[in-house]
């Protein structure tokens, strides 16, 4: 007799399960782009070390700084813990909490996220940090729109904004994934993430003081296990939408149908094993093409945004 699981305990592994595995994955990719780059590079697990090393160390807050300073990479590692409840991490059916809120609302959440840590980055009074700061919402304002837009796009084409039931409309067929309007919302949710995630061709990732830096920037006046939180939480927030983009959009597959503890294990391997092979994308196109300039950021959300209104035309001229 198989042994099952309690919805609620399921319903819990999904953010364990995206609070565990982030840094590996930010570490797997890492790792992937020192080897297309024919240099060692860190360890898979030199995330974790990383953190367990933030974590005991002491924070500190610059002076005339508000207690949100302090506050804000809690209230973002909050925001990343509750965005999983609402989207199918690993079960195909909603769990307990999986309808308490639709794709936009974890949209709010994540933006709400960003926005926490712009403002206490603004306080710090730090010249970077304030000019990454700042970066974040000027770009924030374009792209925040255009991800709602494909949000949009992709629950005329599926007709439902809930994650577990635009999964199960794009699982009920093969022919869905490949619907020309629902690959070009695909194709425009990626070129966010893209940017979101502080990737090729938009920004540096690696911590360097350029002035492209916009994710990292935000962090400069952070510290200890402050500082910890705001990276675990960066990762957090590209699990959570690689996540998204592969089982919602386009491999909702893998996904546990039950409670039962080898379903649920399976469940986990499928994801970690999906969004690895999405990394490894993810880092090809990382060392394939030169930074944009700063300015071009605006070029490259356009196309973005263009191609989610050419998904719209294509849904209502009989392509969709």
């Amino acid at each position: 007799m198989a042994v099952t699981l309690s919805p609620y305990l399921v319903q819990a592994l999904q953010p364990l399960t995206v609070l565990v595995a982030a840094p590996g994955l930010s570490g797997w990719i890492a790792k992937v782009e020192a080897r297309l780059q024919g240099r060692r590079g860190p360890r898979v697990s030199q995330p974790y070390h990383d953190l367990v090393k933030l974590f005991g160390k002491e924070s500190l807050a610059p002076y005339g700084a508000s207690r949100f300073f302090l506050a804000a990479p809690v209230v973002a590692m909050c925001c990343y813990l509750t965005v999983p409840l609402l989207i199918p991490v690993l079960t195909t059916f909603g769990l307990p909490l999986g309808y308490a809120g639709d794709i936009i609302g974890g949209s709010f959440l994540l933006a709400l996220a960003s926005f926490s840590v712009a403002v206490a980055a603004a306080e710090s009074g730090s010249p970077y940090a304030q000019l990454g700061a700042s970066r974040s919402k000027t770009f924030g304002a374009i792209t925040e729109p255009v991800m709602l837009f494909v949000v949009f796009t992709v629950a005329m084409i599926t007709a439902t904004d809930l994650p577990y039931a635009q999964a199960a409309a794009v699982r009920s067929s093969g022919d869905q994934v490949i619907r020309p309007a629902h690959l070009l919302a695909s194709a425009a949710l990626f070129l966010v993430i893209l940017y979101e995630t502080a990737r090729i061709p938009v920004e540096t990732h690696t911590g360097t003081n350029e002035f492209g830096m916009i994710e990292e920037a935000r962090a400069f006046e952070h510290s200890g296990p402050h500082l910890a939180l705001l990276k675990w939480g960066s990762a957090m927030k590209q699990l959570i939408l690689y996540t998204i983009l592969l089982d919602v959009f386009l491999a909702p597959w893998g996904l546990s149908s039950t409670t039962g503890v080898l379903s649920v294990v399976l469940a986990i391997g499928a994801l970690i094993g999906k969004t690895a092979l999405l990394g490894c994308v993810v880092a090809v196109i990382d060392n394939s093409f030169a930074k944009l300039r700063l300015f071009k950021i605006s070029e490259f959300v356009a196309a973005a945004f263009l191609l989610a209104v050419l998904a719209v035309f294509t849904l209502y001229l009989g392509g969709g």
